[in-house]
Formats: C-alpha cells, sequence, structure tokens
C-alpha cells in the first residue's frame, strides 16, 4: 500500500512539476514579447513553417470530415424527413468542435513535433549554451518567435479548415446525396451564428498557446542525446494532443456560459 501511495505521489508531483514549468515558460515568453525587441525575420519564417506548410494537410483534413460527417449526418437524419437539417448540423458542429480539434491535433503532430526535435537538437549538442555565451536569450531566439507565429497562424488555419469543411459537405450533400439546396443553405445560415464562430476561433487560440509551449518546453528540457530529442518528440506530440482534448471540454463548457444561446 505505501509503494502505491509513494507511486500515485510520485506521478501527481511530476504532472504538477511540469505544469509549472510550462507555465513558468509561459509567463517568460510573453514578458519577452512585451519588454524585448521581436527578431520579425524569424517570425515569418516560422509564419510559413507553421502556417504556409500546414495549409494541405489541414485543407485535406476538412475536406474529408466535412464530407464524411455530412453522409453521415444525412444517413440518420433522412430516416426521419430530416435530411435538409444536415447543413446546420454540419457547420455548428465544424465551426465549433471539428474544425479546431482537428486542426490543432495535425498542426501537433506537423509543427509540434518538428519544434521540440529542433530545439532538442539544440539542448543536446549544446548550441543553446552557445546562444547563452553570446549574450542571446533562448526564449527570445527560440521560444517568442515560435509562439507569435503560432498564435497567428491558427486561428487562420482553422478558419480554413472551417470553410472548406462546410464546402466539402455541401457538395457531398447537394451533389451526391441530392438534399434540396435551397432548404440546406438556409437552415445552415438560420442556425450558425456568430457564437458559433467565436468559439471556434477562442478555441484556435488556446490550442496555439498549449501546443507550442508544451512543445518548446518538451525540447529545452532534452536530456540524453539522440534518445532524448526522440523520446521529447514523442512526449511533445503525446502530451499536446491530451491537452487539447482534455481543454476542448472546458473550453466548451465555459465558453457556452459566456456566449450563451442567442448570443448575437
Amino acid at each position: 500500500m505505501t509503494r502505491l501511495f509513494t507511486a500515485v505521489g510520485a506521478v501527481v508531483v511530476s504532472f504538477f512539476t511540469h505544469v509549472g514549468e510550462v507555465v513558468v515558460l509561459a509567463a517568460e515568453t510573453f514578458s519577452s514579447i512585451v519588454m524585448q525587441k521581436i527578431r520579425w525575420r524569424l517570425f515569418m519564417n516560422q509564419i510559413v513553417e507553421i502556417g504556409l506548410r500546414s495549409q494541405l494537410v489541414v485543407v485535406i483534413t476538412g475536406a474529408f470530415t466535412g464530407a464524411v460527417f455530412a453522409a453521415q449526418t444525412f444517413f440518420q437524419f433522412n430516416k426521419l424527413g430530416m435530411g435538409s437539417a444536415v447543413g446546420a448540423v454540419v457547420s455548428v458542429s465544424i465551426c465549433r468542435e471539428l474544425g479546431p480539434v482537428l486542426t490543432a491535433l495535425m498542426v501537433t503532430g506537423r509543427v509540434g513535433a518538428s519544434m521540440s526535435a529542433e530545439i532538442g537538437t539544440m539542448k543536446v549538442t549544446e548550441q543553446i549554451d552557445a546562444l547563452r555565451s553570446l549574450a542571446v536569450h533562448p526564449i527570445d531566439y527560440l521560444v517568442v518567435p515560435r509562439a507569435l507565429a503560432m498564435m497567428v497562424s491558427m486561428p487562420l488555419l482553422v478558419v480554413e479548415c472551417i470553410g472548406v469543411g462546410i464546402a466539402a459537405g455541401y457538395f457531398v450533400a447537394i451533389g451526391l446525396l441530392e438534399v434540396n439546396g435551397t432548404y440546406y443553405m438556409a437552415n445552415m445560415v438560420r442556425w450558425t451564428q456568430m457564437r458559433d464562430i467565436i468559439m471556434g476561433l477562442s478555441k484556435a487560440f488556446c490550442f496555439a498557446v498549449l501546443i507550442v509551449f508544451i512543445s518548446c518546453h518538451k525540447g529545452l528540457t532534452t536530456r540524453e542525446g539522440a534518445v532524448g530529442v526522440g523520446k521529447a518528440t514523442t512526449e511533445a506530440v503525446v502530451d499536446s494532443s491530451l491537452a487539447v482534448l482534455i481543454c476542448n471540454f472546458f473550453l466548451t463548457m465555459a465558453l457556452n456560459i459566456i456566449f450563451p444561446a442567442g448570443y448575437q
């Protein structure tokens, strides 16, 4: 029994220690954004890496998610004679949940792993120590450009995913399943409100913060050489994905309280 409590206590302490370190990293980063000069060239490079080069993955994810969700919704709703309601369900679901969450998971796998591996390699090869010896703060040089680029790129990627997903669902419902296009669009416009879009963009920003700081923290705390880089990369993707899924629930509950039904 003692060993059990010791093991559980060690896990709990390790978890809160990790969370505290990530929070401290975030605080240092936001402080650097305000107090220090931003390296705009590095920021633009990260915009290209995070935003531009993630578009293909996000577009494919959004298109096929919207298409299959429209098809599955139609197959169930059509039994009740509610095929024209597919547009509203697809639009609201993609805006609120599917667009932000799936985009965050895809960006985690593509960008989060890259951040952790790149910074981790610099850590184990002592390049970060070299930056300090040159009076360059690693947070200013490595984390700030990535954080700013992620916070700018993620909402734009989510908007792209939502737009492509809704368009793909429309073409599947109208072109393949022969849903009445007029009623489809009328229901979609009627039931998709501003609060749905605000919820999606709010989640996108929060997920961006989670991904960038968890991934950068894993890179900055890498040890044990090449093996440590591999472990840090894997942990960055797993931890970021779990954080996105867990925080999505709490964000959903909070945002529905902040933006109740009928909010314009």
